[in-house]
């Protein structure tokens, strides 16, 4: 993926930066993260940068951070966690857990369901529409399902 200069200096509005203005490269990205509640602090801004310019992506801290340092963005991995974190408790993320060891963060929040290739380790996208769920059971008192999320795990037909 080729992307521009996203050095700290590049994508760096203060905390108390302007309001976001027509032609502004990072206004929609101020606009993300100040509409879920959040400051729009010069790590939170880089790292919504590198998240939400490609299109949907499915993504680990570990490659969030990869990322960011390609891009020579300075920010340490548990600052990255501690994002993505925030951005999925503030409504901006969705959190994938594939198994105790692997998480992933969507940028999708469409309704869908998820294919983990178990030999890549890869996420794709299933239309919320092509999954049916014929029953559940009752839900503990007081309670409602806010949501299903289906993980489909695949591997090669042959192994």
């Amino acid at each position: 993926m080729t992307r521009t200069s996203n050095t700290p200096s590049d994508i760096a509005p203060s905390d108390d930066a302007a309001p976001a203005a027509e032609g502004r490269p990072f206004s929609q990205i101020l606009d993300r993260l100040r509409g879920a509640g959040l400051r729009p602090t010069r790590q939170r801004m880089a790292l919504a940068k590198l998240l939400f310019d490609g299109g949907d992506r499915h993504l680990t801290a570990e490659m969030l951070h990869a990322d960011a340092q390609s891009a020579n963005v300075r920010v340490s991995l548990a600052t990255v966690y501690n994002t993505l974190h925030q951005f999925h408790r503030a409504g901006l993320l969705r959190e994938i857990v594939v198994d105790s060891q692997r998480t992933y963060f969507d940028t999708n929040m469409s309704d869908h369901h998820h294919f983990y290739f178990d030999e890549t380790g890869e996420l794709s996208d299933i239309p919320g529409d092509q999954v049916e769920v014929a029953a559940l059971p009752p839900v503990p008192d007081g309670m409602a399902v806010s949501r299903v999320d289906v993980v489909v795990r695949v591997r090669p037909a042959d192994a």
